[in-house]
């Protein structure tokens, strides 16, 4: 075997070993699957991350009420199972009003079988968030209340807020400590 082959074929046993290796998912992802990150810079009140591209089940919020959020909920059990069980669960506002719920798919997993017309696959580009994190109950009023904290926080630090937003829930609701955060789109 010539000294090039038997190269490349170290090369590709060594890219297969290790792909996926080289990130570890932070603890608040509780040992389950959540999309990959690299945090950028740490600023006062937030911080800047980079995320790998990635996909997700989408469906529109009629508006966000409880009742609504159940509903979106279980459309897009009807549609991943029971078994989908990643973080996070997304919820993503624009202009104030117009709202969805996203489940992240994990790479390498099944894609679900869109059975239902108001769920849909969404492929999201790598993007850099500006992120804040804050405890408590997940729901939209205690969100609304860090999307305020996060964007006055990025404006003292000279940078812009945007009409888009997303709350990112780590956790069931019912459990004891929770992790939440508010992101905002830096390249809006």
């Amino acid at each position: 075997m010539s000294g090039r082959m038997e190269l490349s074929l170290l090369m590709l046993v060594l890219v297969s070993f290790c792909e996926g290796q080289n990130w570890n998912a932070p603890d608040f992802c509780r040992n389950k699957l959540c999309p990959q990150f690299t945090a950028a810079v740490q600023h006062q009140g937030f911080e800047e991350r980079l995320y790998v591209p990635t996909e997700w089940i989408t469906t529109k919020i009629d508006n966000l009420k409880s009742i609504d959020l159940m509903a979106a909920n279980s459309r897009l059990k009807r549609v991943a199972g029971d078994s989908a069980d990643y973080w996070p669960v997304l919820i993503t506002v624009t202009n104030g009003s117009d709202a969805s719920l996203s489940w992240f798919v994990p790479p390498n997993t099944a894609k679900p079988e869109m059975t239902d017309p108001s769920v849909t696959l969404q492929s999201r580009p790598e993007v850099t968030v500006y992120v804040r994190v804050f405890g408590g109950t997940p729901g939209i009023d205690n969100g609304q209340e860090n999307v305020k904290m996060l964007c006055g926080a990025l404006q003292e630090a000279g940078k812009s807020c945007t009409d888009t937003y997303s709350f990112a829930f780590y956790g069931s609701y019912f459990s004891i400590t929770h992790h939440n955060e508010v992101w905002f789109d830096k390249t809006q």
